[in-house]
């Protein structure tokens, strides 16, 4: 049986200034963002918020250690956390707005218990996470080096907030790297034996905003991607919805070595994945849900008859942006079987919601690709 549910209040706002004004935003609010952001949007504002910079605790993706020392930061008697930021910022957050005697390595092993003891107002100012939809928090073990996930009933943002204006400021390669994290979300959680019809309507839906706006992108010049800034954000939201219900697989389990141990960006070390997954799928079981997808894409991509749907898809992608061989990386052939021991042993949450079972062998034939591609 399958279940499905919204969890965030789900708001839309025209400026961070019509969000604070609704909210009633004062000191009892901790807000938690990037100067990058802030000075833009927020700084103007003088709200009486106290305020911390994710990067003056360390660059890239979250850590424990980074989370630790954010943790110790937080101001007493607050009530509610504004998260305002890409995935990292909202990762963060969710364990933020928790209470527990151990360090963030304990939590995300589960070596202790927390409760909520904060509210989250979550902010995307990226189009790819749907995190601010989300219970999940990823972050890198340093003592592991590989990431792991931590997702809990109390971890739900209490609200989120779409404010389009605020991702169009996104570099394009961010903005890249982000809408295909989306794409990816939505793929992986139409394929999972976790999907219900509910949550498939979200995941169809963000497909094809994502790659019918590619389509034009292409056509009229990357750069154009701001004119629809509200559209790739909407379809990260449905993504997030999707994901959040019927959960990510294989392409994320598989990315998390390359961004827990050789700090890959999430989006790009996912990118990285794609494309060989979906091929091993195809290569085990091209009979099943697999078909209807390739039924959604071929209505996002006007089919042209000449290839099959899926390079197709991968043209595309590789129009927005570029792939490297993972020996681009610095990463050694002899580390890949030691990246599928690592996935095998901490990602089991993730390769339950596979599209078909993986063996280790295919995991490493998985990589062997991406390395040489």
């Amino acid at each position: 049986m399958t279940s499905f549910a919204i969890r965030p209040v789900i708001y839309e706002k025209s400026s961070f200034s019509e969000m604070s004004d609704y909210f009633e935003l004062t000191d009892k609010d901790l807000i938690l963002t990037n100067e990058f952001i802030y000075d833009p949007f927020i700084k103007s504002l003088n709200l009486s918020c106290p305020v911390l910079f994710q990067e003056k605790y360390g660059a890239g993706e979250p850590t424990d250690i980074m989370i630790d020392a954010i943790r110790a930061d937080v101001p007493e008697k607050i009530n509610r956390i504004i998260a305002v930021g890409g995935g990292t910022v909202m990762d963060i957050a969710k364990v933020l707005i928790l209470r527990s005697d151990g360090s963030t390595e304990d939590m995300f092993l589960k070596k202790v218990g927390c409760e909520k003891v904060m509210e989250l107002i979550a902010v995307p100012t990226t189009c790819g996470t749907g995190s601010e939809v989300t219970n999940v928090s990823v972050a890198g073990m340093t003592n592991l080096g590989t990431k792991l996930g931590l997702a809990l009933d109390i971890t739900y943002p209490d609200v989120a907030v779409l404010i389009p204006e605020m991702v169009k400021t996104l570099p394009i390669r961010f903005f890249a790297m982000s809408s295909i994290d989306a794409l990816i979300h939505s793929i992986e959680a139409y394929l999972s034996p976790k999907a219900s019809s509910h949550s498939q309507l979200f995941s169809t839906k963000a497909i094809k905003m994502i790659l019918e706006h590619y389509r034009l992108i292409v056509e009229k010049g990357l750069e154009t991607w701001t004119d629809y800034a509200g559209a790739f954000l909407l379809a990260s939201n449905y993504g997030g919805i999707a994901f959040g219900n019927a959960g990510c697989a294989a392409i994320h389990a598989l990315s998390y070595p390359l961004s827990g141990e050789y700090h890959i960006a999430h989006g790009e070390a996912n990118h990285l994945m794609f494309e060989s997954v979906i091929r091993k799928y195809l290569e085990i079981q091209p009979q099943g849900r697999i078909n209807d997808l390739e039924k959604i894409l071929q209505d996002a991509l006007k089919d042209n008859g000449r290839e099959t749907i899926w390079d197709q898809l991968f043209n595309l992608i590789d129009c927005i942006v570029e792939r490297k061989p993972l020996q681009k990386y610095g990463i050694k052939r002899e580390q890949l079987p030691v990246f599928v021991d690592s996935v095998l042993k901490a990602q089991q949450r993730l390769l339950n919601n596979n599209y078909v079972a993986l063996s280790g062998t295919d995991m490493l034939d998985i990589y062997e690709k991406v390395f040489e591609q």
